[in-house]
Parts: structure tokens; sequence; C-alpha cells
């Protein structure tokens, strides 16, 4: 082999010496209730830092940035839960809010990112959206399989006026651990004795009936393709596929339509202050016209462990999230986290995360 001369070297040496650092992709999973609005955080997040925009949003950590980028595998809530106690990603996105205790023995630390609607998404001939209306137990008793025709005289007296086909109820429901599930398993644990006492509330439940699809996107898919049939997915995703959606019956006894602004109203009944590490619900909030099935989206990061470099990079695209990406998420039907709380999870970051400070 020909050897390399001193000016090639010093060339071959110059050039690895200019060349700018690699970015380092910033690696998440869970919640495919948020994938849509993190999907869109991260292009959003690319286009910035590829303009030359890199604000500092006070993580604590002090080396520089270095143009990170984000990769998200949308695998449900259990599936990011297990990758981060795995330590296997910088975070996990999860819709089910852990208690202190348990995270306090994983080492984890725990804050909102962003709060939406789980809806009653719907595929009946005739029927528009937000025409049906459904109250919980009739939510329950459909997933208990006690209700099976969309004519049963109990579907038939709260939507007199409505023309409903004598077919069967094609259900669909999640097949993967979810935490979207855990969120309308425990609305319907709230409204329905018997679902409480059957059933339960948790990420998997052992369904009295249904077809399972994997994932908010493959329940609403599945909707879209089967007639007569009923399913629970994030709002963003019904809106996307164009689902027809129904009204549900809230805490009041209102029957609410599943917008941006019965999601935030029921969000705005939230006392976050009171909480250790955010632990909270909004399932069957209070007021008048609160959409009743609102979920919060909780990211789990390690409170130690990781290169300073990473946590920076993590927290800074959070911060960056939570204070420029408010109106990309509204414009998706979620509902941002507002400033008061912003300013919590700040504080929260700065008290948990001790590397570089």
């Amino acid at each position: 082999m020909k050897a390399l001369t001193r000016s090639a070297i010093a060339a071959a040496v110059t050039a690895v010496l200019l060349a700018p650092a690699q970015a380092e992709e910033i690696a998440g999973a869970g919640s495919t209730f948020a994938f849509p609005i993190i999907s869109k955080w991260s292009h959003a997040y690319r286009e910035v830092q590829a303009g030359g925009e890199f604000p500092a949003f006070k993580s604590g950590l002090d080396d520089p940035r270095s143009g990170d980028t984000l990769d998200y595998e949308p695998i449900g809530s259990t599936g990011g839960m297990m990758r981060v106690k795995e330590r296997a990603v910088d975070f996990g996105a999860s819709d089910v809010p852990l208690q202190s205790s348990e995270l306090e023995k994983l080492g984890l630390a725990q804050f909102p990112l962003v709060m939406g609607g789980v809806v009653a998404a719907v595929n009946i001939d005739g029927v528009g959206a937000n025409q049906l209306k459904l109250t919980g137990p009739l939510l329950a008793d459909i997933y208990l399989g006690k209700i099976q025709s969309w004519s049963d005289a109990a579907i038939k007296a709260v939507n007199p006026d409505l023309k409903l086909p004598d077919a069967k109820i094609a259900v669909v429901r999640r097949a993967d651990g979810s935490g979207t599930t855990y969120n309308f398993t425990t609305y319907l644990s709230q409204v329905s004795p018997e679902w409480q006492q059957k059933v339960g509330a948790d990420t998997s439940v052992s369904w009295p009936t249904g077809t399972g699809a994997r994932g908010s996107e493959g329940v609403a898919q599945t909707v879209a393709r089967t007639r007569n049939s009923i399913g629970y997915v994030e709002y963003a995703n019904a809106a996307r596929l164009k689902l027809a959606t129904a009204q549900v019956q809230n805490r009041a006894g209102k029957f609410v339509n599943p917008t941006g602004q019965s999601f935030q109203l029921a969000a705005s009944s939230a006392n976050w202050d009171k909480t250790k590490d955010f632990y909270l619900m909004l399932t069957n909030a209070p007021g008048d016209e609160a959409y009743p099935i609102v979920a919060t989206t909780f990211a789990l990061m390690p409170r130690q462990g990781g290169t300073p470099r990473r946590v920076r990079a993590t927290l800074d695209f959070f911060g960056w999230a939570l204070e420029k990406g408010g109106k990309d998420a509204a414009d998706l039907g979620y509902v941002p986290l507002p400033e008061p709380l912003v300013k919590q999870v700040r504080d929260y970051w700065t008290s948990t995360f001790k590397v570089g400070m």
C-alpha cells in the first residue's frame, strides 16, 4: 500500500479538526396518544436548529449545544416505561402517572408535557361528527359486551332523533399496553360500578369483547375501515382520519363535543400545586362544559445517569416544546401546559437533575 505523504496526513488531520461535531440523536419511546404532537415538535425543533437558533431553556446544564435531533418510537406507554426503566432511552413518554414511591424505587423523575382528549370514534352509515350521544355507562356496557347493537333501546333513549342501524356494534380496543387504555378504563371505572368490579383500570385489561389493534393509530385505522364500529383514540388521530366522534355526557350531566376548548376546560380544573411529582388524573373532571375523558402525557427520565450533554439536550428539547410548541399542540387539538405549570416543571428540573449544575 502506498505510504501517505506528509502533506496528505496534515490535510486529513485538518479536515477532522475542522469537521462539525456529529449530532447525537435523543432517544425517546412510549405514548402513541402524544405521538402526533411529539412528531410535530421534533420536526419543528430540527428546523429551528437548522436555522441556527439555539435558545437556552435553563435546564441547569452548562455544556454547549451540538444540534441534537429526536428519535421517538411510538410503542405505547407500557413500552415507553419499560425502555426508560432499562435505561435504553433518554426518556419515556407515558399517559400513566406514577406514584412518587414508584418513581423513587425506579430512580425516575416525572413531569407533564401536554394534555388531550380520548374520544369515542365511530363509523356508522349516516352518522356524522358529534351527532351520536353516549353516556359513560353506555360506553361501559358496549365494552362489556352487554349492548351489542346500535339499535339497542338504551342507545335510542339518548338519541331519539338519530337514525341508527339495526346492526351489530364492532368494538375496537387496544391490543398493546396503553396509557390511553389506562385513562379510558379509569373513566369507565368511575362511571360504572360493574366495569370497576369486572374489569377495572390498567394499561392492559382482560377485555370482555372487541377486536384488538396496536397503537392509537391502529385503533383509528381499524375504525375507519370497519362499518358500524366504535373505538377509543386520541383526538388528533381521529381528526387526521376524519372519523366521526361522539358527544360524551360529563360529570355535570351535559353532552359535550370533543374539542380543544372542552379539553381545556377539563384541564383547567387541575390543581398541580398540591401534587408530588405531578401525580394527577384528569378523567371525569368537574365543569358544565368539560369533556370527561382527558389525559396527560408525562415524560419519564432517569434522575441520575446518562451524560450531562444528553440530559441537557433532552431538557432543552422539552424546554423548547413547552415554551414554543403550544400553538402546534393547540392546532392538533391538544391542551398545552399553562404558563404557571411550565414554571413548576422548570423548577422541578432545577431541583431534580443535578448533573452539571
